[in-house]
This record gives structure tokens, C-alpha cells and sequence, in this order.
């Protein structure tokens, strides 16, 4: 019995052999087509513009705090009480900024993430069903669930240049 169901399973698979022969498969990596196009290429460059002025201020604020940490390292055992605790303040202070203005920075870029994604994606994914309708693909795999795949069934390239034509 277990012999009969074993060969029974035999023919099954090589009968749908032929069928998965004549499929078309694709590969895209999603993510990489949305932060490849130009639309997302642009929105970077902006982004560095706008969070850039910011992004030096905690730079700079990082720069101080670290400054006062080494001075309070230098100067131990050689600072009075009152310029140890004048420092140790000073540099906590420095902290709660560093702290408050990097959580601030790192919420304004995340709503402003948001908002580009939102913009970005329904044109990523008509750039993707236009593309999957072009090369008639019977099952497209998202690239991170394959271990390897041949470069002439990835179709990232093709969607990125699709996206760039409709974003113009």
C-alpha cells in the first residue's frame, strides 16, 4: 500500500512538471525599487537639505558635552567641589538637549518619511502591476525570499524605470 501511494505521488509530480516548466516567474525587490527611484532619490537630497541644519546642531551640542565630559575626567581631584558640580550640571544639561532635540529631529523625519512613502507607493505599485502585465509573470517572489535567482528574472530594474517615467 505505502509503495502504490508512493508511486501515485511519482506520477502526480511528474505530470505537473510540464505545467510549472511553462510558468513565468519573476524576482523584485520592492524595497529597493522605491529608495532607487528618482522620486525617493530627490526626496534624500531634500531631506538633507531640510534635517541637515538640524542634524549639525546636535552635532555641535554632542561636541560640547563631550567637551565638559573630558574636562570633568582632566580635572579630577584638581577642581573644587563648586566647579565639579558647576560642570557635572553643565553637562547633564548638555545630555537632556543632545536627548530632547535628537527625539524631536528623529520624529519630524519619520513623519516626513511617512508622507514621501505615501506619495511614492501608489505609483511604486501601478509601476509594478504595469510591469507584471507587460511581461505576463504567472508568480513574482519578493527578492529577500530567494537565495539566488538569475538576473533575467529580476525585474527591479524594469519597475524602477516605470516608476521613474510615471513620478516625471
Amino acid at each position: 500500500m505505502r509503495k502504490l501511494t508512493q508511486l501515485a505521488m511519482l506520477a502526480t509530480a511528474l505530470m505537473a512538471a510540464p505545467a510549472f516548466a511553462e510558468m513565468k516567474i519573476a524576482v523584485l525587490n520592492y524595497q529597493m525599487a522605491l529608495l532607487e527611484s528618482d522620486a525617493a532619490k530627490k526626496y534624500a537630497v531634500e531631506a538633507e537639505k531640510k534635517f541637515g541644519p538640524e542634524l549639525s546642531k546636535l552635532k555641535g551640542l554632542e561636541g560640547q558635552a563631550k567637551g565638559i565630559q573630558e574636562k570633568l575626567i582632566k580635572g579630577e581631584g584638581k577642581l573644587s567641589a563648586a566647579d565639579q558640580q558647576k560642570l557635572e550640571h553643565e553637562f547633564k544639561q548638555k545630555a537632556r538637549d543632545f536627548q530632547f532635540q535628537s527625539k524631536e529631529l528623529n520624529e519630524a523625519k519619520a513623519i516626513s518619511d511617512r508622507e514621501m512613502l505615501s506619495k511614492l507607493k501608489p505609483k511604486l505599485d501601478q509601476a509594478v502591476e504595469e510591469v507584471l502585465k507587460k511581461g505576463g509573470y504567472d508568480i513574482v517572489l519578493e527578492r529577500g525570499a530567494v537565495v539566488d535567482v538569475k538576473p533575467q528574472h529580476d525585474i527591479t530594474r524594469n519597475v524602477i524605470e516605470r516608476m521613474n517615467q510615471l513620478t516625471r
